[in-house]
């Protein structure tokens, strides 16, 4: 047990008492601070929304899949040039943003640092393969315990999602996207491009998922498919183009419920 106590022996006060913020009893505690840190800050550098890079951290710039992390980053630098002109009065429009750490997370951050615009990245402590990459923007880089609060940042300010090929993390954040995007729980549309179509249409068979009746037919159209930066450029250029008039909520809220006694619109 550390010592815990004031210069003159008293027990501090609840919230500078470090062994019960470390304890399981103060969970909601530390879960309310990895909500309300990023909140702060995005509102403090006036960041508005952003664009989410997923993708595996093992692919590297000079391994077997690199032309994944040179697509990506010269995609990240697309998608920040463009949105460089939106910005007003120190708001930033469409930020890139990342799970921050090697790989594709590096690649994108890495390529919005290349058109000199802001860039974030959302790190989770982990065994192996994650910390913080070096091109995420200074006071940008948060570090997360909880996974579901990590994720809940990708969903919250997000405009739009590409998804590099990626493993069980990456599938996981994917599949939470396309699930609240389904149930209709984001109160925005997400344009969502998978990116790699050869890649993605090996490892999830959707048109099984449809055979057998668990998606419909018309869950297919909640995401698209791009092999070249270009082309997921124009995509998402065309949907993050109706955000511009009229201009979003700073903050606005991830998810909607209706109250199942109330008729839809009331």
């Amino acid at each position: 047990m550390a010592n815990n106590k004031t210069p003159d022996g008293r027990k501090p006060v609840a919230y500078l008492d470090q062994d019960f913020l470390n304890s399981p009893d103060a969970r909601a505690i530390r879960l309310l601070a990895e909500y309300l840190e990023p909140l702060a800050v995005f509102r403090h550098q006036k960041i508005r929304d952003t664009v989410v890079f997923f993708g595996s951290a093992r692919i590297r710039d000079d391994g077997p899949l690199a032309q994944y992390y040179q697509d990506a980053r010269t995609l990240a630098r697309m998608v920040t040039e463009w949105a460089a002109q939106f910005t007003d009065n120190g708001t930033h429009r469409f930020v890139v943003c990342s799970g921050g750490g090697p790989g594709i997370m590096e690649a994108a951050n890495r390529g919005a640092t290349d058109a000199g615009g802001k860039t974030i990245g959302l790190n989770i402590g982990l065994p192996f393969e994650q910390f913080p990459n070096p091109y995420i923007t200074p006071g940008l880089t948060f570090e997360f315990h909880y996974f579901f609060m990590r994720k809940l940042w990708f969903a919250y300010l997000s405009k739009a999602l590409i998804v590099f090929p990626g493993g069980f993390g990456t599938l996981d954040e994917m599949m939470e996207v396309l699930t609240l995007t389904q149930t209709q729980k984001l109160a925005k549309k997400v344009a969502i491009v998978l990116y790699g179509s050869s890649y993605w249409k090996e490892v999830v068979n959707f048109d099984a998922l449809v055979r057998h009746g668990t998606i419909s037919p018309e869950d297919l159209d909640l995401f698209r498919f791009a092999d070249d930066p270009e082309t997921a450029f124009g995509m998402l250029k065309e949907h993050l183009t109706t955000y511009l008039q009229p201009e979003t909520p700073e903050t606005p809220a991830i998810s909607k419920s209706r109250n199942p006694l109330k008729p839809a619109g009331a």
